[in-house]
């Protein structure tokens, strides 16, 4: 039971990471995002933060070739950008695929690309992320870089379903539980109480 657990947990996570929004292929021209941001406070910069960390480790996963570098700041003030530099396509090389699929160690169909020594940026796109929700800044870079979103396979669906289910059965399962913790001890506060009283008259 342990170990099913443990598996069921890690499915999950994985699960997790590989699907949901910013779970995205992008082309092999984008060969780095970066991220200006405030690391703390409201003022515009709130959907940075929760873009950076909620969907980059998606896209990460999908893109481990892409590099990703944030930068965090303490002013409020200042810009909120991510800035996207492209490179010359014929500059990279596909070197096969290196993501596992959620259920095994057979390679999925994304393919790592690997750029060539010497590449460069030739052009740079920016997106104003202040005052952005992080749904729209997705949107915006999926826009830009023309990102292909990763569905879930009918595999990784039913184990979804699967996963939803035990997540409903643990629920009901706790509601339960709970309630007969509350009965309990409930009886345990009248037994105390009656033997309280039994013992005081026994006493007088």
């Amino acid at each position: 039971m342990v170990k099913l657990l443990k598996r069921m947990a890690k499915l999950r996570t994985l699960l997790a990471i590989r699907l949901g929004p910013g779970a995205a292929i992008l082309p092999s021209e984008v060969r780095l995002i970066h991220m200006d941001f405030a690391m703390a406070g409201k003022d515009g910069h709130k959907g940075s933060r929760l873009f950076w960390r909620k969907y980059l480790p998606r896209m990460k996963y999908h893109n481990p070739a892409v590099s990703m570098t944030v930068n965090g700041t303490a002013s409020l003030e200042g810009p909120a950008l991510m800035t996207i530099h492209f490179t010359d396509p014929t500059s990279v090389v596909n070197v096969g695929s290196a993501v596992s699929s959620a259920t095994d160690s057979t390679p999925s169909s994304i393919s790592v690309v690997k750029p060539i020594s010497g590449h460069s940026t030739i052009r740079t796109e920016t997106i104003d992320m202040k005052n952005r929700q992080e749904s729209e800044i997705l949107e915006r870079l999926m826009s830009i870089t023309k990102a292909k979103p990763v569905n879930a396979t009918p595999e990784e669906i039913d184990q979804l379903k699967d996963l939803e289910a035990r997540r409903i059965l643990s629920e009901k399962d706790a509601k339960i539980n709970q309630i007969f913790r509350e009965k309990k001890k409930r009886a345990e506060t009248i037994f105390k109480q009656a033997t309280g009283e039994l013992t005081a008259k026994l006493e007088g």
